[in-house]
């Protein structure tokens, strides 16, 4: 597996705008909230999948560039606060202090090499680091992996049945989930 804390260069941009801080359900700010009123500090979580795609035997995991330039530019916007604020009156101004706080410099990452062939139940990230952040991103770092690793295992699929003599075009922006689909889509190899 390999650390977030080995050097880290991005090749490309984010393929989407709307990957931030704030792209979470709201029963995980609840949830966020509940935790900070307790003080719980440290957290661990492995990302995993329970099934392959298209009754498979094998995965093509993919979307780990995406999860690190997340994790290298986490911080809350004031606009996405005030937002916040807004959206949930009565708590504690504190909380909105202690998120206006929260970075990802201290969670440390550990995952399998991108493009590598992984398999149901088997950690393809681990999550280490303070609860509150690692909470935040949780759904953000499923969201970033799951498309990624279910486009580039069809992809695989594909090239085996055209075989490696023949061009394989990709048409994603014909059946993808809005632009964004179809361009995480054309990053599968």
């Amino acid at each position: 597996m390999e650390s977030k804390d080995e050097e880290f260069r991005p090749r490309i941009r984010f393929v989407t705008t709307i990957v931030d801080g704030i792209l979470l359900p709201i029963d995980n700010w609840h949830m966020l909230f509940l935790q900070w009123q307790s003080r719980r500090s440290l957290a661990v979580f492995d990302l995993f999948f329970r099934k392959n795609p298209f009754v498979g035997n094998s995965t093509v995991f993919a979307g780990l560039e995406e999860c690190l330039r997340l994790l290298n530019t986490f911080k809350f916007a004031p606009e996405e606060l005030e937002h916040l604020k807004k959206t949930f009156p009565g708590w504690n101004p504190e909380f909105w202090e202690y998120l206006k706080s929260i970075d990802a410099p201290q969670i440390k990452v550990y995952a399998m090499k991108e493009g590598e062939i992984v398999f149901p139940r088997v950690p393809l990230l681990r999550v280490e680091g303070p609860l509150a952040p690692c909470q935040l991103l949780e759904t953000t770092l499923l969201c970033l992996v799951n498309y990624p690793s279910l486009i580039s295992t069809n992809a695989m699929r594909h090239r085996i049945a055209v075989g490696d003599k023949k061009s394989l075009l990709e048409f994603g922006l014909r059946r993808a989930q809005g632009p964004d689909g179809a361009m995480s889509a054309r990053l599968a190899r």
